[in-house]
């Protein structure tokens, strides 16, 4: 399989989990029957400058980041630390996590999300 460009799903959603401004996804893998039930999402996300991902707690599944682009301020279950491209970061079933940009670029980071 190969997935264009074009064929990708985009989304914009405004404030998530009550976060500033808004995020883009564009879905790499549109459904878990593509990661075999196992996860459902892997998707391409940007946060513009002063934009975050708002606190909020993983159930039954992990979500793992990997920053391709820009700067951020992540929250680790209240652990608050910087990341930057090439980092990667890791939320396990049961804990949470947040995202904000703190830069003057784009943040643009891969997430995936699988289920326990």
């Amino acid at each position: 399989m190969i997935r264009r460009s074009n064929e990708k799903i985009v989304e914009f959603r405004e404030k998530p989990f009550q976060g500033e401004g808004g995020v883009t996804s564009r879905s790499l893998l549109n459904n878990p029957d593509e990661m075999y039930g196992k996860g459902r999402a892997f998707t391409h996300c940007t946060l513009q400058p002063g934009c975050s991902i708002g606190f909020h707690l993983h159930e039954n599944e992990s979500e793992t980041y990997y920053i391709y682009s820009g700067t951020g301020e992540f929250n680790d279950n209240g652990v608050i630390s910087t990341v930057s491209a090439g980092d990667v970061t890791f939320t396990g079933a049961g804990e949470g996590h947040g995202l904000k940009n703190i830069g003057s670029e784009p943040l643009e980071f891969i997430a995936l999300i699988l289920y326990k």
